[in-house]
């Protein structure tokens, strides 16, 4: 596949392993094309220096941090990811979208990306090859149900 097409996920403890090893193979996959996405931002290891020192494309922010939203301070946490990675030019998703007015907010904060069961549950192989069959290109089908 085209590399540009591909965008591996990890963890932030994986970026605290061996942080010249993984730096050296984050860097290789970046000139390749591949993008890297953060995943649980916030709730690991986070070191505002990884947004600095690894090439990274797209902070998911924690379902953690979304899940009592509108109604406690989460909204804060995730309002300072959103603002410090758009300065960054770093792409934000919400995880854990369940309601409207989780949506709501977080699109007030400027996230523009969201996965959660808002949307929907998690679904089989076969069950999004019959959405891409239904639909007929991969990004129409992720756009249209996953990701807004």
């Amino acid at each position: 596949i085209d590399p540009s097409r591909l965008e591996l996920e990890i963890t932030e403890g994986v970026l605290v392993e061996n942080v010249d090893v993984v730096t050296r193979k984050l860097q290789k996959m970046n000139q390749l094309g591949v993008r890297i996405s953060v995943d649980d931002f916030g709730t690991g290891y986070s070191s505002l220096s990884y947004l600095k020192q690894f090439p990274i494309d797209k902070l998911k922010i924690d379902r953690a941090f979304v899940k009592d939203m509108p109604h406690a301070d989460d909204g804060v946490i995730a309002s300072s990811i959103i603002a410090l990675s758009d300065a960054l030019g770093i792409t934000v998703i919400a995880e854990g979208v369940e309601t409207q007015a989780q949506l709501d907010l977080l699109s007030e904060f400027g996230c523009e990306q969201y996965q959660g069961f808002f949307y929907s549950r998690p679904i089989s192989a076969e069950a999004f090859a019959q959405l891409l069959e239904k639909e007929g290109d991969v990004d129409q089908a992720l756009s249209q149900s996953y990701l807004r």
